[in-house]
């Protein structure tokens, strides 16, 4: 930056367990987006490594982490990022088609999904015609449509008012316990924070704590 180099992430050692609900919690700045799109294999390390499901991000082709991503990860964003021009359920639909699956198995993932988050009575409506709150949900349902193994979610609260915020995480909580998926947040949200499972504080690039939540606590 400016002729000068800048370290996003120094010194991080850590491992993740299946079925985790986790965030990477800290200000602007303080690289919790660079880690998750490192884990996301959207970013590669410039040094060390990371292994994601059994891959090591830094050896992948283009190609891979494209499969990778396709078959095993689902992203949840603060913008939504659905196209405006598909229904409700051609929008969940779309991770489907990269995939070797009947347009009937399609319909039959589509429609499960759009009931995990509640959403069944707006299968043909468009992104315009949404709430935010439902927006959100349906950006949920598409990263979940195919159950990942793992979802990472980038600051999903961001755009939404305190009770659609919790709604939301009602709902990731409780997919996260049904399918065992495991759920990493980048996140300042105090929200957010009181539902995570774990808590992993990140300052300047590096770790600063890193604590488990019990039940109860």
């Amino acid at each position: 930056m400016g002729g000068g180099e800048f370290t996003a992430l120094k010194g991080l050692d850590l491992q993740f367990q299946r079925g985790e609900f986790c965030g990477l919690i800290g200000p602007s700045g303080s690289g919790k987006t660079t880690l998750l799109n490192i884990i996301g294999s959207l970013d590669v390390p410039s040094a060390g490594s990371a292994i994601v499901l059994g891959h090591r991000v830094e050896s992948l082709s283009e190609k891979q982490a494209a499969r990778l991503r396709s078959k095993h990860m689902g992203f949840i964003f603060q913008t939504y990022n659905l196209l405006p021009v598909y229904t409700v359920f051609e929008n969940v639909e779309l991770p489907l088609l990269l995939m070797a699956t009947t347009e009937e198995e399609r319909r039959e993932k589509v429609m499960a999904a759009l009931k995990w988050v509640r959403l069944l009575d707006k299968v043909h409506s468009r992104p315009s015609q949404l709430s935010g709150g439902e927006a959100q949900r349906v950006a949920i349902a598409r990263a979940i449509v195919k159950e990942p193994e793992l979802v990472l979610a980038d600051e999903p609260t961001a755009n939404l008012d305190a009770q659609n915020s919790y709604n939301i995480l009602d709902t990731m909580l409780r997919l996260n316990e049904e399918l065992k998926t495991t759920f990493i947040f980048a996140t300042h949200d105090e929200k957010v924070i009181r539902y995570l499972k774990r808590k992993i504080y990140l300052d300047d690039g590096e770790v600063i704590q890193d604590e488990i939540v019990h039940a109860g606590a």
